[in-house]
């Protein structure tokens, strides 16, 4: 207890504590990184997820005044990326740009090191739709005509996509449970394989996001049959949607930050309001535009129930129909 010499010169002394009382009343001094930050990619650099985390460490920099180096920890479908990053330590310091589905369905799939629970969502950035593609060239003009040419093969139409359990994979599944179809699966390491194999005529369909094929439609090489969103995206609004042409399919591949699960609520606060601020600057903007990035913000709470839901619903799909191929 503090005697009452020394209550006298807490009064008159700006150096002595403030009251309690007083002190009680501050607000919390906001968290600010005093070191660089590592973000873990769980993928490998050049890729379209690498390019999409080295732009936003670029602008998150600048709005945490630290460096953010990117880190690649390539391999097991994002595995050992997501492994790394839940193991660190929870302090700020190492973030992870993450996606979807392998972020949910790796631990439904296997046991694996980590869970949603493993981790503190920030943000998510990007919800790139999955899409359809042909070669201009195809005689498959829309999706009416590929489902009736799967009848026709049922088991020999080969689809090309970027592995077993990507959201491209897992698009084709739910489409042939929808229609009662059957095609040939074909997959690859990432998209630019598949998109080379099918401009090589290996496979006759490509089912890569509308982000990776938009480029290639543009310039004429491929035709897209439909986009599996929930409502058309604004750089391709002349594709319908696969609901829109009366099948219920919707998958596509999310991408946002996250840290170790047990970080400190100013941590997480200041963390998703930096990326809040980033993601709405010009230079930012600018290179989403650039690299055909389809832009949706989710804070921290809209993020983790978006992932969770997500989470659900592979559940279920797996309990029913394990892509184990």
């Amino acid at each position: 207890m503090l005697s009452r010499r020394a209550l006298l010169a807490a009064a008159y002394s700006p150096l002595a504590l403030a009251p309690l009382a007083v002190l009680a009343s501050r607000p919390a001094r906001a968290w600010e990184p005093d070191r660089p930050l590592s973000m873990i990619v769980a993928y490998a650099a050049g890729g379209g997820t690498d390019t999409a985390a080295r732009l936003l460490a670029r602008v998150l920099e600048k709005q945490l005044g630290q460096p953010v180096v990117v880190v690649n920890r390539a391999g097991a479908g994002g595995e050992i990326g997501f492994t790394e990053l839940a193991r660190a330590r929870p302090d700020g310091l190492t973030i992870g740009f993450v996606n979807t589905p392998a972020i949910v369905t790796v631990p439904i799939e296997r046991p694996a090191r980590f869970t949603l629970e493993s981790f503190s969502f920030i943000a998510n950035i990007v919800d790139d739709p999955g899409g359809l593609w042909v070669l201009t060239a195809s005689p498959i003009k829309s999706l009416e005509d590929l489902l009736a040419e799967a009848r026709r093969r049922p088991g020999e139409v080969s689809y090309g996509t970027t592995g077993i359990g990507s959201d491209d994979h897992l698009a084709m599944l739910a489409l042939e449970r929808a229609t009662g179809t059957s095609f040939l699966h074909v997959p690859f390491a990432g998209s630019s394989q598949v998109r080379t194999a099918l401009f090589g005529r290996t496979i006759e369909l490509a089912v890569v996001n509308m982000g990776e094929g938009i480029t290639d439609w543009r310039q004429g090489v491929v035709r897209p049959l439909g986009q599996l969103a929930t409502r058309r995206w604004d750089a391709a609004a002349e594709v319908p949607t696969l609901r829109e042409l009366g099948h219920d399919v919707v998958e596509g591949s999310m991408r946002g930050l996250a840290a170790p699960a047990g970080l400190p609520p100013e941590v997480l606060a200041r963390l998703a309001e930096a990326t809040r601020r980033a993601v709405a600057t010009p230079e930012f903007l600018a290179g989403a535009q650039q690299q055909l990035l389809p832009l949706r913000f989710l804070g921290p709470e809209a993020y983790t129930a978006e992932l969770q839901a997500l989470r659900a619903n592979y559940g279920r799909l797996w309990a029913q129909h394990p892509w184990k191929e």
